[in-house]
C-alpha cells in the first residue's frame, strides 16, 4: 500500500449528531444566510467593511472605495484618525491577529486621492435647502449624505478652516492636513457650499434668512473644562486645545524646559508629544487614576513612553506656584481615586490643562423647546432632532463618545433622518444580521498569516518634527492585508459546500451569484454546514407542508 504524503485538513463529516432524520424522512434542510461580521458591527460610522474587503481581495480597488464612502466620506482621514474598534472585535484575533482594516481603509483612500476618483451617486429628486453649523466631522459628514439624498447644503463655520478639531485638535503627525483638505475639498465638490469666518448666534433667524428647510447644528467641544487649582494664577498654564491650535496656526508658545500635562485622555497625549516637539526637554503627564483606568488608548501612551514622554500615574494636583506643584499621591478603590495624604513636588516650567473638553451651546438656550443635559449637552431624540421641530443635533453637542469615528456616523444617521423629516416620510432603520462570533466559525483549514504591520519613524525622527509616524501599506501589501479577511458570516464561494456534498445537491449559480439546493437530492446530513468556514449556512427545521415522504 502507498502511504499517504499529505494530510487531509478537511474534517470529516460529524454523521453521528446528524443520523436522525436524514435521507429520506428529512427533518432538517441547510439554508444560505447572511450573518453581521462583528467588524461591521464595531465601526461607529456603520460601514459595511465586510463588502468592501472583498472587493479589495479582488483588486477592485475603486469599487472598494465606492462602498466605503457610502457610509463614510473620508477614509483617507478615517484611516488615520480613527481608532479602529473594528479590529478589536475580529474574529481573526483568534488565530493570529486581526486584519488591519484601518490600514487598507488608508490605502483606499490615498489611493482616491493619487488617482482622483470621483464620488459616484444619483441624486433623489425632490430635494430641500438644508443649513448646517459647523465644518467638524459631524457636519461636514451630515452635508455629505444630504447631498446625495439630493439636498442643497451650506455650512455655516465660526473658524477660518473647515475641518474643525481634525485641523485643530489632530497633531499632523497623524493626520497630515494635505489629506485632510483633499477629503474636504472633494465634498465641496459635490456642490456643498461652505461660509467660513461666520459664527452662528441666533439659529432661527439664519434659517429664516436663507430659506433653509432644517438644520443640523453641530458646533464640536472647543471649549476646555475649568479646574480651580490654589496658587493658578502665580504660576505659566495653557489649556490643551489652546495650545494645540497655537501650534497649528504656526505659532511657538513659550512652554520652557519642563512640561506638566494634567489629564489621562487622548488630548493630554497628544499635547506632551507637541510639547517634545516644540522643544520640551521633558513633559510629564499627571495623571489620577492608573494606566488601566486612563481614558487615552493604549497605542498612544505606548508612542508618548516611546518619544521620552514621562507618565506619573495616581497623582493629583493639589496647589501651584511659579516653578512647582504639589501633587498628592492616590489610590484606587473600585476603580476611583482616593486620596492617601502622600504628597510630593515636581517642578515644571508651565502647566498644560488636559481635563476634557465642553460644547458652547449658549447661543441655543433661546430656541424654544431645546433641551439640555446637566453637562451642557443637548437632548435629542432618537431621529437626532431637537425639541424644536426642524433642528437637529449631533456630534460632540449630544452625549456620546466623542472621537471622528463617531462624529462622522452621527453624520450619516442625522442626513437620513433629516430627509425623512423633509419628505414627510420617516427613516426607519432595518433590523441587523445576528452577529457570528469566532465560536460560530468552522475553519477546517489551517492558516498562520501575521498581520502587515506599517513602516514607523525612528524615535529621534519622530521628536524632530511634525511628519506623519505611520506609513501607508504597499498595494502588495494592502492586498496581503484584505485577504486575510475569514469573510465571516458572508459566503465567498469557496466551494466548500459544493465539493462536500455527497448528494451533488448544490448547483453553482455562477460567479458573485453564489449557489442553491436542489432540495430533490438533498438529504439533510448537514455535511455542507459543517464545510462552510465563515458559518454563510445554517441548518433549519425542514418545512412541514414539505416534508418528504419516506
Amino acid at each position: 500500500m502507498m502511504e499517504r504524503k499529505y494530510k487531509d485538513l478537511t474534517s470529516p463529516a460529524d454523521l453521528k449528531s446528524h443520523d436522525t432524520g436524514t435521507g429520506p424522512d428529512r427533518q432538517q434542510r441547510p439554508d444560505y444566510v447572511d450573518l453581521l461580521p462583528p467588524c461591521n458591527h464595531a465601526c461607529p460610522a456603520g460601514e459595511n467593511i465586510q463588502a468592501w474587503l472583498a472587493l479589495a481581495q479582488d483588486k477592485k480597488f475603486e469599487e472598494a472605495w465606492q462602498v466605503i464612502i457610502e457610509d463614510n466620506p473620508m477614509p483617507a482621514v478615517m484611516g488615520r484618525a480613527c481608532y479602529h474598534p473594528c479590529e478589536d472585535g475580529c474574529n481573526r484575533t483568534f488565530i493570529d491577529s486581526p486584519v488591519s482594516i484601518h490600514a487598507i481603509e488608508r490605502f483606499l483612500g490615498d489611493e482616491a486621492i493619487r488617482k482622483n476618483w470621483k464620488v459616484e451617486f444619483d441624486k433623489k429628486p425632490g430635494g430641500k435647502r438644508v443649513l448646517v453649523v459647523g465644518a467638524g466631522p459631524s457636519g461636514l459628514s451630515t452635508a455629505y449624505h444630504l447631498t446625495r439624498l439630493g439636498h442643497s447644503v451650506e455650512i455655516h463655520e465660526a473658524g477660518p478652516i473647515a475641518g474643525g478639531m481634525m485641523h485643530f485638535g489632530i497633531p499632523a503627525y497623524r493626520l497630515p492636513r494635505s489629506i485632510l483638505d483633499h477629503e474636504v475639498e472633494r465634498i465641496l465638490a459635490m456642490g456643498v457650499k461652505i461660509v467660513l469666518d461666520h459664527k452662528v448666534e441666533n439659529v432661527l433667524k439664519e434659517k429664516k434668512a436663507g430659506g433653509f428647510d432644517a438644520v443640523f447644528i453641530a458646533v464640536g467641544a472647543h471649549l476646555s473644562k475649568k479646574i480651580d487649582i490654589p496658587g493658578m494664577d502665580t504660576g505659566k498654564f495653557l489649556d490643551a486645545i489652546a495650545f494645540l491650535k497655537q501650534v497649528e496656526e504656526g505659532e511657538k508658545p513659550k512652554i520652557g524646559r519642563r512640561v506638566a500635562i494634567y489629564g489621562g485622555g487622548n488630548t493630554a497625549m497628544d499635547a506632551a508629544r507637541t510639547a517634545k516637539r516644540m522643544g520640551a526637554t521633558e513633559a510629564t503627564i499627571i495623571y489620577r487614576r492608573d494606566q488601566k483606568h486612563m481614558p487615552a488608548h493604549e497605542f498612544e501612551a505606548e508612542e508618548a513612553l516611546e518619544e521620552g514622554v514621562k507618565i506619573n500615574w495616581l497623582r493629583t494636583i493639589k496647589a501651584m506656584d511659579e516653578e512647582a506643584f504639589t501633587v498628592e499621591v492616590m489610590r484606587l478603590e473600585e476603580g476611583r481615586p482616593v486620596p492617601t495624604g502622600q504628597f510630593e513636588t515636581l517642578e515644571a516650567d508651565t502647566l498644560i490643562l488636559a481635563v476634557g473638553q465642553d460644547t458652547d451651546t449658549g447661543f441655543l438656550k433661546n430656541v424654544p423647546g431645546i433641551g439640555f443635559n446637566k453637562d451642557g449637552t443637548v437632548i435629542v431624540g432618537p431621529d437626532m432632532m431637537t425639541g424644536h421641530e426642524g433642528i437637529f443635533a449631533g456630534g460632540d453637542m449630544v452625549p456620546s463618545q466623542r472621537s471622528v469615528t463617531v462624529a462622522i456616523g452621527h453624520g450619516k444617521k442625522a442626513a437620513r433622518h433629516i430627509d425623512g423629516f423633509l419628505r414627510s416620510a420617516s427613516y426607519n432603520k432595518p433590523p441587523k444580521h445576528p452577529i457570528v462570533g469566532h465560536e460560530r466559525l468552522q475553519l477546517w483549514y489551517n492558516t498562520t498569516a501575521p498581520q502587515k504591520e506599517q513602516a514607523s519613524l525612528s524615535v529621534q525622527k519622530r521628536i524632530e518634527s511634525f511628519d506623519e509616524i505611520k506609513a501607508g501599506l504597499s498595494e502588495e501589501e494592502a492586498l496581503f492585508e484584505s485577504q486575510r479577511c475569514l469573510s465571516c458570516g458572508n459566503c465567498f464561494e469557496c466551494d466548500g459546500c459544493y465539493a462536500a456534498c455527497p448528494e451533488d445537491a448544490i448547483i453553482k449559480l455562477g460567479a458573485g451569484n453564489r449557489y442553491e439546493y436542489d432540495f430533490d437530492r438533498c438529504t439533510g446530513c448537514a455535511i455542507c454546514y459543517e464545510q462552510c468556514p465563515c458559518h454563510a449556512i445554517e441548518m433549519i427545521p425542514e418545512p412541514k407542508n414539505l416534508r418528504l415522504c419516506p
